[in-house]
Formats: C-alpha cells, sequence, structure tokens
C-alpha cells in the first residue's frame, strides 16, 4: 500500500471561527479528517505529523523549514511521498527552501492548503488536500511521477521554486509565471513530464544550514539617497535589488557609488526584476551596463521567494565569494532559466 506522510503546520486549511473574538483561529488535524471523510476511501495508508504549536504562515522561519526538512529526511525511506498542509501567504517562500535544503529529492513533496477553512460550504481544501495526496502517490514505472517539491492548488501542480502567491481573494492563488505548470487536474491527473525534473542519481541529502542576513532594495523613481544607504550601508551580507524590466535602474551617480561601495565591502548584490514575467539581461540598455561592470550579480528569471531562499542557503554553506556567486546564477534546483 502506498504510504504518505502529511505533515500539517497550520494555515486557513485547519482553521475555524473563534465565536469569542471572530477572528479564524488554528484545530488539530483530527478535525480535518471529519471534515474530508473522503480520506478515508483513498487506499493509501496515511500518517500525520502535527506541528505543536500550529503555526500562522506569517510566522514560519528558516529555523522551521529545518524541522520540516529534517522531518523528511527522516522519514525518507518509510513513506512514498510527502504532502505539507501550510498556509498560502508564505507558501512559495517555504516551497523555495525545501527544494534547496533536499538535495536529490527523489520522491514527491507536495505543499498545498485554501483559501476558505475546510469547515466551510465553498471550501476548496477538499479538492486541493485530495488530489495533493493522488499526486503523492503518483509513479511510473515504479517511481514517483514528481520527484521535486512543488505547491498544487486550484487545480495545477507548480514547480515549488518558480511558483507566488499573486491574489488573496481568489482560488486561483498561484502562479508560475516564467515557467510551465507540472500538472493539470482535470476528469484525469495530466502530467507534463517535459516539464518535471529528472529523477536524481545520488541519494537524498538533507542541507539544514542558512544565512538568513539579506537585506532587500526595491527600486522606484524619486527614490532617496537616505533610502538606498539605509540598505547599502546595513550590516546585511546581501542584497536583493528589484530593478525595473530587465534589471534596469537609475544611473545617478550617487546611486552606483551606494552599490559600488557595498559590493567593495563584500556584499552580494543580486538583480531581479519587479515584474512579475521575464528576465533580468544585464547589459542589455545602457542603465543596466554600469550593474554588470561593477560586479552585480543576475537573478536572471528567478522569483523573488527563490532568490530570497537561494541567497540563504548558499550563504549558510561557507562559501568562497566567487563561489556563491557562480552559483547564483546557475540553475540548482530547476528555479532559473539562463
Amino acid at each position: 500500500m502506498t504510504r504518505i506522510l502529511i505533515i500539517y503546520t497550520g494555515g486557513t486549511i485547519g482553521m475555524v471561527n473563534d465565536p469569542k473574538t471572530g477572528t479564524l483561529i488554528p484545530f488539530d488535524f483530527k478535525q480535518i479528517q471529519q471534515n474530508v471523510p473522503e480520506l478515508k476511501r483513498l487506499n493509501y495508508d496515511l500518517d500525520v505529523y502535527s506541528f505543536d504549536p500550529i503555526l500562522d504562515s506569517s510566522n514560519m522561519t528558516p529555523e522551521i523549514w529545518a524541522d520540516i526538512a529534517q522531518l523528511i529526511y527522516d522519514k525518507y525511506d518509510e513513506f512514498d511521498g510527502f504532502v505539507i498542509l501550510h498556509g498560502s501567504d508564505t507558501m512559495a517562500f517555504t516551497a523555495s527552501a525545501l527544494s534547496f535544503m533536499l538535495e536529490n529529492l527523489g520522491k514527491p513533496v507536495v505543499l498545498t492548503g485554501s483559501q476558505l477553512p475546510i469547515g466551510e460550504i465553498r471550501t476548496d481544501a477538499k479538492e486541493n488536500l485530495i488530489t495533493a495526496l493522488e499526486i503523492a502517490a503518483t509513479k511510473t514505472n515504479g517511481k514517483a511521477m514528481i520527484p521535486e517539491v512543488c505547491i498544487y492548488f486550484d487545480y495545477q501542480l507548480f514547480r515549488g521554486n518558480r511558483s507566488i502567491k499573486y491574489n488573496a481573494e481568489k482560488f486561483e492563488a498561484f502562479r508560475s509565471p516564467n515557467y510551465p505548470i507540472l500538472a493539470e487536474a482535470g476528469v484525469t491527473l495530466s502530467f507534463f513530464k517535459n516539464y518535471i525534473l529528472p529523477q536524481p542519481e545520488k541519494p537524498l541529502k538533507v542541507n539544514l544550514k542558512f544565512n538568513p542576513n539579506i537585506g532587500v532594495l526595491k527600486l522606484y523613481p524619486g527614490i532617496s539617497p537616505q533610502a538606498v544607504k539605509a540598505i547599502t550601508d546595513s550590516p546585511v551580507d546581501a542584497i536583493i535589488l528589484e530593478t525595473f524590466g530587465s534589471g534596469n535602474t537609475t544611473t545617478a551617480d550617487w546611486f552606483i557609488e551606494c552599490l559600488q561601495k557595498a559590493i567593495n565591502k563584500g556584499k552580494v548584490i543580486v538583480d531581479i526584476t519587479q515584474c512579475q514575467r521575464g528576465s533580468v539581461e544585464l547589459g542589455m540598455y545602457q542603465t543596466s551596463k554600469k550593474l554588470q561592470q561593477m560586479g552585480v550579480v543576475s537573478g536572471y528569471d528567478m522569483t523573488f521567494e527563490a532568490t530570497t531562499t537561494k541567497l540563504m542557503y548558499l550563504m549558510g554553506q561557507g562559501l568562497e565569494k566567487s563561489e556563491l556567486v557562480r552559483l547564483i546564477e546557475k540553475p540548482l534546483r530547476g528555479e532559473l532559466t539562463v
């Protein structure tokens, strides 16, 4: 019998309304099972690990990512797949982080949740949970169909480190702006094999050391030197530079000097676009040529979530700066297109 481990971290999928305060508060997984009797009809051996206390995903941290990754590593040989119930707000961050933590992953790790609590009449929670379990259980030629970390939401399966949450109100909460979906749930489950990572040749390795000492500088017309220096002069190890279009910034002397000073101090600066779709192409325009010349690193088409967690992961490995820069610009888990 196929064995699936459900890791329940919290999120809207496991919320109920508190009559005293009128706010949504978490409850335990046993109540989820009561609300989804269809789980008993699945021909799977389901086991459940619930976090204690249950978390609102806004409180997610690298330490909790490490706990999840370690749990999957410890239980890896016991189960055919893993389903993580998680709040949607930071789900793309967790999926991206786990993709880097779980090196040579050969089994599905499917994150899912819902926009409405599982007890609501029109909830999306039941379909998301049941189909996520089916995806985690699917095999081809005796091996997992999806050997990677992914997100299932509203009939679509996305690569985890290519995903963003783009809508807080619709059931269609996630998108993968720069990479095709991995599967679609209609009358049947349709997998798009050309876009799925291949099975690894080496055994699973877990990487738990993350360095979260990152600053974020999002550009806008009229940004002041004080606002820029608040980030570039701060004691961070890396800066994510959210630029215009294909990686463009102001060419004002004071701005270039701020970036150059930060780089001279050993800070790594990664350029990603503010656009949801598209890629950074340093040097395409004069407004990004200076960045390329001074050593700003291209994030290509990585999402903000993937860039953040990849930086944390790589900086946690204690690499030389040259190797760190090389790996940022290299696809490690299918997170970018060069």
